[in-house]
């Protein structure tokens, strides 16, 4: 069952070697991120999960220990999701920064996982990996990697879209009320045209906290790169 949910963004960005001399843009998003990695800690889960956004080929589990890099990126550094054999796979991205999060944070309070959600996956597919996720242990806790749209300026990796700014009004609105239906109405089709990562990880946590009860905050929302971050915690 899922006791607590965690919502943040999953830019590298976040990482202050890749971001240099603009890390302190990403200042309030990091502390808002370690608050929200705060409760998960509280909720003294059996098993935390990271969630994220990948490619369909990299769809599925990654155990603990698996390794994540943003060589691509231009930091040398790599990170691992916990202590524990590497696993065949690299993380996608959205996972490593999850645990680059966890790192940072010291994380020891339960054993980690990690889970990639195709991107294109269908609402009622990610609402049901999300209730097999919660299924898993009797106190299952998610960290839920995902960015709003990317067409918030006309500077933003997907140009300036006028769609964008309510898209993201109402995915923010919904994070912070834990508002299931919300989520689990957000438009596929929708969030692919303005680029918005975030949707199908959302979706999942919509399945994971069905009959949970839980309720939300909102701890950050902006769009300082023309892409919406939103951090939220769920307890």
């Amino acid at each position: 069952m899922l006791v607590a949910a965690a919502v943040c963004p999953a830019p590298p960005m976040l990482l202050p070697e890749i971001a240099t001399g603009a890390a302190a843009e990403l200042g309030d998003a990091r502390t808002a991120c370690s608050d929200a990695l705060s409760v998960l800690a509280a909720s003294r889960p059996d098993l935390l999960v990271v969630v994220g956004a990948c490619e369909p080929d990299h769809h599925g589990a990654y155990p603990q220990g698996a390794r994540g890099t943003f060589r691509g990126f231009g930091a040398g550094a790599d990170v691992r999701l916990g202590e524990g054999e590497e696993g065949p796979r690299l993380l996608p991205t959205p996972l490593a920064v999850g645990a680059w999060l966890l790192g940072r944070a010291g994380w020891g309070a339960a054993p980690l996982e990690g889970f990639g959600v195709a991107g294109p996956l269908d609402t009622e597919g990610c609402l049901e990996a999300g209730r097999e996720l919660a299924a898993r242990e009797d106190r299952v806790a998610l960290l839920v990697m995902g960015d709003g749209s990317a067409c918030r300026s006309l500077k933003a990796p997907g140009y300036l879209d006028e769609r964008a700014a309510a898209f993201d009004a109402e995915a923010a609105r919904a994070l912070g009320a834990a508002d299931l239906p919300a989520l689990a109405a957000l438009d596929a089709e929708l969030a692919a045209e303005l680029q918005a990562a975030g949707r199908a990880p959302w979706q999942v946590l919509a399945g994971a906290a069905e009959g949970a009860g839980l309720e939300g905050r909102l701890l950050y929302e902006d769009a300082p790169y023309g892409v919406g971050y939103f951090v939220a915690a769920w307890s």
